[in-house]
């Protein structure tokens, strides 16, 4: 049965707007744990953007279930990630400007980089995933720098328009999910998944969780992050 990571970035980003100390993306994460997630997702970005050091170091403390935080393979991030000893690490590609992460680590043309980041976070415990393309190249190229899981991005299929394109798009995905079994890597994905296309992956056996966040949380705007969590979570454990 695939799992459910829920990603409460953007409870911090509401926060953010107002420069407040609400909501807070730490009882979000209470919430969505008893509503059924398998796992909490956080983005610590350069920039500070959404979530802070504080909500990680408090997650750290309380998430019941594994907490995951995103992260680029930087001096800093890494340094971070060696005091909270988070459950997992992702590794994500980042530029101050996007709006939100633009396409996967390109680990083919940064391999010994992205081994460095690997094997210091291997060191202290920590289960790295690399968030790549879904490209066999990328998952192959994540295998060699000693990645236990690849996150593939599904944003050119959750956000295409056409038919050709997103059918392109999704055949992309099953081939690196089939090439990551293949290979002994375990397979997640995630990056604009919603309550529809979700119902895409319907069978798809190799891929063992999906990253959502966006679309819960912008539900939840709506609903409550409880209501929001179980539906999301009751769809992907229809998969």
């Amino acid at each position: 049965m695939p799992r459910l990571a829920v990603n409460v970035d953007h409870i911090a980003t509401l926060r953010e707007a107002r420069k407040t100390n609400y909501p807070d993306p730490v009882a979000a994460a209470v919430i969505a744990e008893l509503a059924g997630a398998d796992a909490i997702v956080v983005h610590l970005r350069e920039d500070r953007r959404h979530i802070k050091e504080r909500d990680v170091r408090i997650l750290r403390d309380t998430v019941q279930t594994r907490l995951i935080l995103e992260m680029g393979a930087t001096d800093e991030m890494l340094e971070f990630a060696l005091e909270v000893l988070p459950d997992v690490v992702t590794l994500v590609p980042e530029r101050r400007e996007e709006l939100t992460t633009e396409g996967g680590l390109d680990v083919v043309t940064h391999q010994k980089n992205v081994a460095h980041a690997v094997e210091t976070l291997n060191s202290a415990g920590i289960p790295v995933c690399l968030f790549v393309d879904p490209d066999p190249r990328q998952v192959e190229a994540s295998l060699a720098a000693g990645a236990d899981f690849v996150e593939l991005h599904t944003g050119l299929f959750c956000d295409a328009n056409a038919p050709d394109a997103r059918k392109a798009a999704f055949e992309a995905l099953l081939t690196a999910a089939r090439k990551g079994r293949e290979i002994g890597l375990g397979v997640h994905a995630g990056h604009g998944i919603c309550y529809r296309s979700i119902l895409a992956f319907k069978g798809v056996s190799e891929i063992e969780e999906f990253s959502i966040g966006h679309s819960i949380v912008s539900h939840a705007a709506l609903v409550g992050m409880e209501k929001a969590v179980r539906r999301m979570a009751a769809l992907v454990r229809s998969l």
